[in-house]
């Protein structure tokens, strides 16, 4: 630890950074308390959407195999426009996923065949669940990135700079209180001096 000054001026200056920093620990806490709970919600809605995503291909599984009859589903379903929006949490903006809206063409009955319907209908709900995965996965990403530095910065406060400044506090407040008691002895023996002299 580097040598501190054992003045009066650092001694006010380590009180104030002490003030400083146990009032801005408490905000800290409560913004990694607060991530922490979002990112177990984002976690917990991955989760359901994996299970939502298993149903589907369980429930698809019957009749996938028709999807590898050459069909030009392009022709029939396009994605025209995913709108994205903003939310803040904690001070952090994370994606949210708006809307997503498709072009779609109605097939010709009598030159499709009867499944595409239900194929189509399929398709827009995979798709929709991988736009709502990748939006989980930058919410994850973003919210995981701000608490490690939240983390880091709130271990910074309570096992560094308080610890540090309440040690320098105490050595500051040491040696003031020895130089004030030396002040004291140099005035005793300074004044036994003058009366010593003034007697003889």
């Amino acid at each position: 630890m580097a040598r501190i000054k054992t003045s009066k001026q650092e001694f006010k200056r380590q009180r104030d950074a002490l003030a400083r920093f146990e009032r801005y620990l408490p905000t800290l806490l409560l913004k990694k308390q607060q991530l922490q709970l979002e990112l177990r919600q984002v976690e917990i809605d991955m989760s359901k959407l994996s299970d939502e995503e298993t149903r589907l291909r369980r429930k698809l599984a019957d009749w996938i195999k028709l999807f590898a009859e050459p069909q030009p589903f392009g022709q029939y379903l396009k994605l025209e426009a995913v709108r994205y929006g903003e939310l803040n949490i904690a001070g952090v903006a994370v994606p949210t996923l708006e809307q997503v809206a498709w072009q779609e063409t109605v097939p010709d009955l009598h030159h499709t065949p009867s499944w595409l319907d239900d194929g189509l209908e399929a398709l827009k709900v995979v798709l929709t669940l991988q736009l709502r995965r990748r939006v989980l996965n930058e919410q994850h990403h973003l919210l995981s990135a701000e608490l490690r530095v939240t983390t880091q910065r709130v271990n910074l406060f309570e096992k560094v700079k308080i610890p540090e400044a309440r040690e320098n506090i105490r050595i500051i407040r040491i040696a003031l209180g020895d130089l004030q008691a030396a002040g004291v002895v140099r005035a005793k023996i300074a004044k036994a001096k003058a009366v010593g002299d003034g007697a003889a």
